[in-house]
C-alpha cells in the first residue's frame, strides 16, 4: 500500500483524498490544512489532520480540531505527497520534499521545469515511470490532451487551434471575478498551447483564452487540421475507445454547461464531479480534413484521475492496469449519453 500525504485540501486536494481513498493499492497518511474552517471540521472525520508548523496547532485545538502533528511528521510517514496548494506555492515546497526524500506531485500551476515531467494518463504515461517528481497539467491541458490524443493516434494532426472559455472561478470562490463581464486574455497564443506541449511534444497548436463569468465549467472550440480525412462515425469510434471521454447528445436537452452539471449530479458521484471530458455529438463537423467539436471541461475534478494514475506511474505500474484501476473506482465508464 502506498502512502499518500495531501498537502492543501483545496478544490483538488480534498477530490485528490476522497480518490486515493477509494483505491485498493494506497490510503491517506493524512491532510495538511491552514485554517481551521468549516472544510477542516468535515475532513477531520475521515483523515487524519496535520498543519503546516506547530504555531498552528492550538489555533485548530481550540477550534475543536485533533492534530496529529505537523507536515514533516507527515512527509515522515508517507511514501509520496500530493501537492495541493496554491499558484506558486508547489515549487517552493519542493525543496523540502526533497530534504525529506520523499517523491511529490505537483498541480498545473507550477512550472513545468519545476518536476522532472509533466503527466497526462493517455498521451504520455510512460515518461513518468519511476520519477520522483511529477507535475499534473491543468484542467485545460488535460481536456485538451485527453481529446486530441485518440483523434492524433487515429487519423494525425496537423494542426490544431483552441479557443478556450475559460470560467472566472470556482462555485466556492466569492474574491474572484469577472461578474458582469467578458476578459479576454492579449496573450497569443494562450499558455495552454505551450502548456499541451509538455505532453504531446509533437503537437502543432495555437490557443486563445477568453474568461467569461461563470462558476461551472471550461468550453473548449477546437479546429483540427488532420493527416487523413475521416468519416464522423470514424471520429466517434476513436473518441468512444476511451472511457474518459463522453459523447452527449445536445438533442436530448443537455446543451448547455448546466445542463452537464446536472446531468453530473445524476450520476450520483462524490461531490457530483464529472471526471469525464465531455463532447458534444451534433458539434462534430467534417469538411474534408478538417474537423471541428466543442467541448466541456469540468474544472474541478477532471484532474484527479490523472493524479491517480501518477502516483502509480512513479512507483512502476504500467499504464493500462493502473488506467483500468483508477476508472473502476471511480465509476469512469466513458457512457454515451
Amino acid at each position: 500500500m502506498i502512502g499518500v500525504a495531501i498537502n492543501g485540501y483545496g478544490t483538488i486536494g480534498r477530490r485528490v483524498a476522497y480518490g486515493v481513498s477509494v483505491q485498493d493499492d494506497m490510503y491517506v497518511t493524512g491532510i495538511v490544512k491552514n485554517t481551521p474552517d468549516y472544510v477542516t471540521k468535515q475532513a477531520s472525520r475521515y483523515y487524519n489532520i496535520y498543519v503546516p508548523d506547530s504555531d498552528k496547532k492550538k489555533e485548530f485545538e481550540e477550534s475543536g480540531i485533533k492534530v496529529k502533528g505537523t507536515l514533516k511528521d507527515l512527509l515522515a510517514e508517507s511514501d509520496i505527497v500530493i501537492d495541493g496548494t496554491p499558484e506558486g506555492s508547489g515549487e517552493k515546497n519542493l525543496k523540502l520534499y526533497k530534504e525529506y526524500g520523499i517523491k511529490a506531485i505537483l498541480e498545473g500551476g507550477e512550472r513545468s521545469d519545476a518536476a522532472e515531467s509533466s503527466f497526462n494518463a493517455y498521451s504520455n504515461y510512460a515518461d513518468s515511470m519511476a520519477k520522483n517528481y511529477v507535475r499534473v497539467v491543468s484542467c485545460n491541458t488535460t481536456a485538451l490532451a485527453r481529446t486530441l490524443t485518440p483523434i492524433r493516434d487515429a487519423f494525425g494532426i496537423e494542426s490544431a487551434s483552441s479557443t478556450i472559455l475559460r470560467r472566472a472561478t470556482d462555485p466556492n470562490d466569492n474574491k474572484k471575478g469577472p461578474i458582469n463581464a467578458i476578459e479576454p486574455s492579449m496573450s497569443y497564443p494562450s499558455h495552454h498551447a505551450g502548456d499541451l506541449k509538455t505532453v504531446m511534444k509533437d503537437i502543432n497548436i495555437e490557443t486563445t483564452a477568453v474568461k467569461v463569468p461563470t462558476t461551472l465549467m471550461h468550453v473548449h472550440v477546437i479546429n483540427l487540421e488532420l493527416a487523413s480525412q475521416p468519416g464522423t462515425q470514424e471520429v466517434l469510434n476513436a473518441l468512444s475507445q476511451k472511457r474518459r471521454i463522453i459523447l452527449l447528445n445536445g438533442g436530448e436537452k443537455i446543451n448547455s454547461t448546466a445542463q452537464v452539471m446536472d446531468y453530473a449530479r445524476e450520476l450520483s458521484r462524490n461531490r457530483s464531479d464529472l471526471y469525464e471530458i465531455a463532447i458534444w455529438k451534433e458539434s462534430i463537423n467534417i469538411y474534408k480534413n478538417r474537423l471541428h467539436y466543442i467541448q466541456a471541461v469540468h474544472q474541478e475534478s477532471d484532474v484527479i484521475p490523472e493524479n491517480i494514475d501518477a502516483v502509480r506511474a512513479m512507483f512502476g505500474m504500467e499504464q493500462n492496469l493502473s488506467v483500468n484501476k483508477t476508472d473502476a473506482s471511480l465509476d469512469i465508464k466513458g457512457v454515451e449519453y
